[in-house]
């Protein structure tokens, strides 16, 4: 099997594209982000579509937005028991909200044709501008986008107006509400590129030369016929035209047409998870040799075939998908969808070893798949979590039927030129897969996709894996598995199981328990018909509250619970003890020390099921255990080295091997006594790593810690800092929690706090948080003027602490 690929106004004038480097007198206005300048009200407003309702009193607000995540009136949290979605929504609240922009266009455009473009709205959206209706969208994870050029006015004010409703038991997980993505105001001339209507394809590919194909959808919109010339050149990533095409097209008024051109490019650099070479396809559109329509495709040159005997191939070498499911959620943020949140979790994933992302259980959004390209990290792009049965009472179930079309369109050929995505999922754990009629949905679905991109390898996460699964399987290119592992790897997995009955399936781990992260890597290394392993979660994230300590079955006492709690990376992108462990799994010379503590970190769930395995051993990476002085204590060290040796206090409490019989963990027991705990790997003779454990003094001073000092003032770009509670020495406490506040002065604003802890209960907005674990987040967003930013943080009886970042 062988995939090749590849009020507050605005007034709209025209803009280039910063990224293609031509004159402005060349580029006419094609797409304007239209975020800023917004008002909102959560709650019924009667008569809000109608242009002269009065917003006046409506908060001002600039998006991405979710107000889910926003304080309850008369509280300082977000969250309550009574709140409908229970467990699964993190006890957090929807509703119905509204949204009302008002801006004017420049009478210079008229003429032009109008589109406005949202990249997610949760969910059941409803879209004005001017009073009249101009469309709906229920599904809250997919683009969409209306022609709004026959309702838009060129003398006077334009007030577009959004609806949005969250209603209901909907999600097993926490969605967020609103306007949570970036919206676009799109302007072309009427004979333009369609929207996501460049599609590009490699169909041959190697060091010398690759064949690069590009479909561009012209529509005219015009009345009348038009003959233009299109010219398609790629430019590399110094933005340099390595090559182009051209062609002359004649297109009917209202008509659209498909043109193919095929470029060859000499000695391409190749896109891979370790080299993400990207390239742009510029597609200009001139009339009488006057450029009048111009867009911009990133794309990467890349193969990938996948067989039961060799597994996954990307550009022809194997590789071994070390993944993870991810949801949509930004932690302290909520759901909104930044740019830079969404790079920032890529980076921390990539930096933990993940090569591929499963995006759970929803088209993630375009910055995500962006940063992805840029990064290298392999994407399964996934479409429902069901299709016309539910699994809440208010999904998406109810619209399937109407809207699957038109959902799995916009993804498909919106996400199509990423080279990031590898695989499209039809659905997760889709009920009835054992039946005739699901079955034959997946074939449809299936069937859809391959007209659209033929390039990529469908699959679906399948759980409750019987024989009865076998003809839903063979609907699909590579089949699903959902907790197909032996566990301890001394059980023969599903997968072996499987592979004797039908030799010729290859599977991939969609999802897998943290608790046999051993066993699942191992079915994957050991077998190449398994081509790599998704564990539940990569990530952390708000809702389906405390599966990952007390477990299923899921009840309204596990509040204040709040957060999935199972993830490798929390929510504030801090790595936890599974994420290190995985460390020992996937890179060469790591060592980490562990100790569990005397007791429980949080109280247990005496009912959890035994096969609910989502939650890691209760270990934490402290050595400050006043009280416990000469208590033996369970130390733990996960490490890929050959040997580890540990030393209390210099001392040598000797070596043992770490290797794939240990399952890639030493246990020491060892009396407490305050100090330095070491753990040293070694290959041979040789010393390779050092991890230890310092025990702390009281917390004395505040140390914050940016993660970039230096962003952009665009209004949306976010700096994370890490607020650490250390001693006199620098030493972070891991036992303090004290409340710290915090003042902001200059071009910028506190977007979200955060701490990670999973039962706390405090507000993401207000300017304080506790510590947890000696430390806790604040995201900073920049303004629209640059400027110097100070970050101050003080706390009762600590030394204050402050950071400056800059904004340009």
């Amino acid at each position: 099997m062988k995939f090749l690929h590849g009020k507050i106004q605005w007034t709209i004038f025209f803009a280039v594209f910063s990224f293609i480097q031509v004159s402005a007198q060349q580029l006419p206005d094609r797409e304007k982000l239209f975020d800023l300048g917004w008002r909102f009200h959560l709650g019924g407003a009667l008569g809000a579509e109608n242009s002269q309702f009065d917003d006046s009193n409506w908060r001002k607000i600039d998006l991405p937005h979710d107000w889910s995540l926003e304080d309850l009136p008369g509280t300082n949290s977000p969250f309550s028991i009574n709140a409908i979605s229970q467990v699964s929504g993190g006890f957090t609240t929807g509703g119905t909200g509204w949204y009302r922009k008002t801006f004017t266009v420049a009478e210079n455009l008229k003429g032009k044709r109008f589109r406005i473009l949202f990249e997610g709205v949760y969910m059941n959206s409803e879209v004005w501008l001017n009073g009249h209706q101009i469309g709906n969208h229920p599904y809250g994870y997919s683009s969409f986008w209306f022609d709004i050029t026959d309702n838009l006015k060129f003398e006077g004010e334009n007030v577009l107006c959004v609806k949005v409703k969250n209603e209901g038991e909907n999600s097993r997980w926490y969605s967020g509400s609103g306007i949570y993505r970036h919206v676009w105001l799109q302007v072309f001339s009427p004979v333009h590129t369609d929207t996501w209507g460049t599609y590009i394809t490699i169909p041959q590919i190697s060091d010398a030369e690759a064949r690069v194909n590009i479909k561009t959808t012209i529509v005219n919109e015009g009345k009348e016929p038009r003959e233009v010339k299109l010219v398609t050149k790629i430019l590399d990533k110094l933005s340099q035209e390595v090559s182009k095409a051209e062609v002359s097209v004649k297109i009917e008024a209202g008509k659209n047409i498909v043109r193919d051109q095929e470029i060859r490019l000499k000695n391409p650099l190749h896109w891979s998870v370790d080299s993400p070479q990207l390239y742009k396809a510029v597609s200009e559109i001139y009339e009488n040799e006057t450029l009048t329509d111009l867009t911009a495709t990133s794309f990467g040159i890349r193969s990938v075939s996948i067989d039961v005997n060799n597994g996954f191939l990307l550009n022809g070498k194997a590789i071994k998908l070390k993944g993870g499911c991810v949801h949509h959620d930004n932690g302290p943020l909520g759901s909104r969808a930044y740019d830079r949140a969404e790079e920032r979790r890529v980076e921390l994933l990539k930096a933990s070893g993940f090569n591929a992302i499963r995006c759970s259980h929803n088209p993630p959004s375009q910055a995500f798949l962006d940063a992805c390209d840029r990064l290298g990290m392999l994407v399964m792009d996934e479409a429902f979590d069901m299709w016309n049965e539910p699994k809440n009472p208010n999904d998406y179930h109810l619209f399937f039927d109407k809207w699957w079309k038109k959902d799995v369109e916009n993804m498909v050929i919106r996400d199509r030129n990423h080279p990031s995505v590898i695989m499209w999922s039809i659905g997760n754990e889709i009920p009835g897969r054992h039946r005739p009629d699901v079955v034959e949905t997946a074939k449809t679905i299936g069937s859809f996709i391959r007209v659209m991109d033929p390039t990529r390898p469908i699959t679906s996460a399948v759980n409750d894996l019987k024989p009865d699964k076998d003809p839903y399987f063979a609907t699909l290119d590579v089949a699903g598995y959902n907790y197909a592992s032996g566990g301890d790897h001394n059980q023969e997995s599903l997968y072996a199981q499987d592979h004797k009955r039908i030799p010729e399936r290859i599977m991939i781990g969609t999802e897998s328990y943290p608790l046999e992260a051993f066993g699942s890597w191992m079915d994957v290394v050991d077998n190449s018909f398994v081509i790599g392993d998704f564990v539940w979660t990569a990530f952390d994230y708000i809702g389906e509250a405390s599966i990952g300590w007390r477990g299923y079955w899921q009840k309204q006492d596990f509040f204040p619970w709040n957060l999935a709690y199972c993830g490798d990376i929390d929510i504030c992108g801090w790595k936890r003890p599974q994420s290190y462990y995985r460390d020992a799994l996937w890179k060469e010379n790591q060592v980490s020390v562990w100790v569990i503590p005397p007791e429980p970190s949080f109280g247990l769930n005496p009912d959890r099921q035994s096969w609910s395995k989502w939650h890691w051993y209760d270990v934490v990476d402290s050595w400050n255990w006043k009280g416990s002085e000469g208590k033996t204590m369970d130390v733990c060290v996960y490490s890929s080295c050959e040997q580890v040796e540990l030393f209390l206090d210099g001392k040598s409490l000797g070596k043992k091997p770490v290797n794939r019989s240990t399952k890639f963990t030493g246990v020491w027991q060892v009396p407490y006594q305050p100090g330095i705990l070491k753990a040293i790997g070694y290959a041979g003779k040789k010393q390779v790593s050092v991890s230890d454990l310092k025990t702390a003094g009281d917390p004395s001073q505040i140390k914050l810690i940016a993660d970039r000092p230096k962003f952009k003032a665009d209004g949306q770009d976010l700096s994370y800092v890490t607020v650490e509670l250390t001693d006199v020495n620098g030493i972070r406490n891991p036992k303090a929690e004290n409340l710290i506040t915090f003042s902001i002065e200059g071009p910028g604003t506190i977007a979200a706090v955060g701490n990670a802890n999973p039962v706390s209960i405090e507000s993401c907005q207000l300017p304080y948080r506790k510590a947890w674990r000696g430390k806790c987040l604040v995201i900073v967003k920049s303004d629209t003027k640059a400027g110097t930013i100070t970050l101050k943080a003080t706390a009762s009886g600590l030394s204050p602490g402050s950071i400056k970042l800059e904004s340009n």
